[in-house]
């Protein structure tokens, strides 16, 4: 019965691949942590051979680490509803998953990458407030708080504002870190219905670009 449902079964075909992947980047996640076995992976590096699939099967993957390469530093990578991928660095303003969002929204609210929509004034007393006020070591903003400083900028500038409305055509979107990110930044995707992967290892030290830009 379940089979009479399947109206593209290419679809279907490829969607159960996209599955079995981000299955395994969470077990990779889930052995980093300690909270799983070599076993867990191993069977699905299983599925993945009787499948025909590796990693560079979910196009995400290579544009994150690429970038990460090209940066030197953390990176992110996530695919819009239409095919195109855009791309986000670590710099000394945003944590990387940080900046993919901000250029993600820009990129579906058709505003230029170089566009500035939210100023580095507008991020600065947020950084403040992490590191003096509330003892945080890192002053490179997640990505709920950049949707906070986005939001407020929305009130003044009308550009902040087509890219906050852009949210609710991130559900779906793929998406793949080159580093670990933290639990902040894995929930926030769980909210936007991001299907997020991430390389299981962690950021060694951390890594300022010395331009301002997202």
């Amino acid at each position: 019965m379940v089979g009479r449902c399947i109206c593209d079964d290419e679809v279907c075909c490829e969607a159960s691949k996209q599955e079995i992947l981000r299955r395994y980047y969470e077990s990779l996640r889930r052995l980093l942590i300690g909270v799983c076995t070599d076993n867990e992976v191993y069977k699905i590096e299983m599925l993945m051979n009787q499948a025909g699939v590796t990693v560079h099967d979910r196009p995400v993957v290579d544009a994150a680490l690429a970038k990460a390469e090209a940066t030197g530093g953390p990176a992110a990578a996530l695919e819009l509803p239409d095919g195109r991928i855009v791309t986000g660095k670590t710099t000394h303003l945003l944590g990387a998953s940080a900046a993919l969002l901000l250029n993600a929204l820009k990129a579906l609210a058709g505003i230029d990458h170089k566009r500035k929509v939210i100023s580095p004034e507008a991020i600065e007393p947020i950084q403040k407030l992490k590191v003096k006020y509330l003892g945080s070591r890192n002053p490179r903003l997640h990505t709920d708080e950049v949707l906070i400083a986005l939001s407020v900028s929305a009130a003044t500038d009308k550009n902040a504002q087509l890219a906050l409305d852009q949210l609710p055509n991130l559900k779906g979107c793929q998406a793949h870190t080159s580093v670990m990110v933290s639990s902040v930044d894995i929930t926030q995707f769980k909210k936007l219905s991001i299907q997020a992967t991430f390389e299981a290892k962690y950021e060694k030290k951390p890594a300022f670009a010395e331009e301002s830009g997202e």
